[in-house]
């Protein structure tokens, strides 16, 4: 009973998610139909409900094309079929014919999807349940481009709100960050193989987890730009897009921290005393990231926590360590870096925030040789 409540509950929450669409396709599937039926007087507007609720399936920077991709595929669609039809009636090889030529039209006019399989979908109606003598090709058309036009319209006027998109997606992302990173130092504080090998292993399914992230900023920043009522958000949405170029790296750069992590604890390499303790404040540092671009503030909090981790990433740390940990104690400068670059830094000023690797006398005796 009490799983069935957990999957009653994960299912109702899921069903609130995907709320604000099914509305959407709902009024956008009526009020194209009414428009297309009693303002334009279309006896049959089949296709303004059904390119209604398509022109809503894509993101809404893609809906004037998507919508202008219906019309496309409708006219090739029924202008094939209202012609072959006509000639050769309706059966079995009459279809098939009809649906390879409009699609052959479509894909010869343009590759994308939309127009291919509407072109094949619109032939097939016309074809089997909407034969040529019911409508005109041009009402079918006007109906496509009604419907796109208001899937577009009710889009920006019901919108999701972009920030839940980009805080779900971004909570996995920094939380993927963060726990590899507390697996990381656990790893090596216990010097446990297996432990390591589990943290690598999560940390290598953390890429779609980031596909995903993005997307959802770029569905997000569209809402943003097209929806008046979500104008407000785009400084939010903006705190999120600049972290996420500077958290992918991040990921990418704790993959290596992990691989070369479990070469050093398989060769018995000793650890630098204050690496377990840095990691610990790395992925503190991310969480403090995670909590405040969810409160949409500027965050200072994890700038201030990355750079105190940057400021004891010395090299005296190299050299307490053979190869592999060498790599790590790296590859924590380097997710500094990106962890400051994704509170709002530049590179330059990121960089700046680490000792150098080279003491002053090094430096002297380079510029001496030099």
């Amino acid at each position: 009973m009490h799983r069935l409540r957990q999957e009653l509950a994960r299912r109702v929450r899921r069903l609130m998610r995907t709320g604000i669409p099914i509305l959407q396709c709902a009024v956008s599937a009526g009020i194209a139909w009414a428009l297309a039926r009693y303002a334009i007087g279309h006896p049959q507007p089949f296709f303004a409900p059904i390119a209604g609720v398509i022109a809503l399936g894509v993101s809404l920077g893609q809906r004037m094309r998507r919508s202008l991709e219906l019309v496309v595929g409708v006219s090739i669609g029924v202008g094939v079929g209202d012609v072959l039809i006509s000639a050769i009636g309706t059966g079995p090889w009459q279809i098939a014919l009809v649906v390879s030529l409009a699609m052959s039209a479509a894909v010869l006019l343009d590759s994308g999807g939309v127009i291919v399989m509407q072109a094949a979908s619109s032939a097939v109606l016309v074809a089997t349940l909407l034969p040529p003598s019911t409508a005109g090709g041009l009402d079918r058309m006007v109906d496509a481009a009604v419907g796109g036009l208001v899937g577009f319209v009710v889009a920006a006027l019901l919108p999701q709100n972009p920030l839940a998109l980009a805080h779900r997606h971004g909570r996995v992302v920094l939380g993927a960050l963060a726990d590899a990173l507390r697996g990381v130092a656990g790893a090596i504080s216990s010097e446990d193989v297996d432990l390591a090998s589990d943290v690598l292993a999560r940390a290598r399914q953390s890429h779609r987890s980031v596909e995903e992230f993005r997307s959802a900023l770029q569905s997000g920043q569209e809402i943003a730009r097209f929806a008046p009522i979500r104008w407000h958000r785009r400084g939010e949405l903006q705190l999120y897009q600049i972290a996420s170029t500077p958290l992918d790296r991040a990921l990418r750069n704790t993959r290596v921290l992990a691989r070369r992590a479990l070469a050093a604890l398989r060769d018995d390499e000793p650890v630098p005393r204050p690496l377990p303790a840095l990691l610990e404040e790395l992925a503190g540092a991310v969480t403090l990231l995670r909590d405040e671009l969810a409160g949409g503030t500027d965050p200072l909090q994890a700038r201030e926590a990355a750079r105190s981790v940057a400021r004891r990433s010395t090299v005296e740390m190299l050299g307490e360590s053979d190869f592999s940990m060498q790599v790590v104690v790296l590859q924590v400068r380097s997710i500094t870096v990106d962890l400051l670059q994704a509170t709002g830094l530049s590179r330059s000023e990121a960089n700046a925030a680490l000792p150098p690797l080279h003491s002053h006398d090094e430096e002297d005796e380079k510029d001496e040789a030099g």
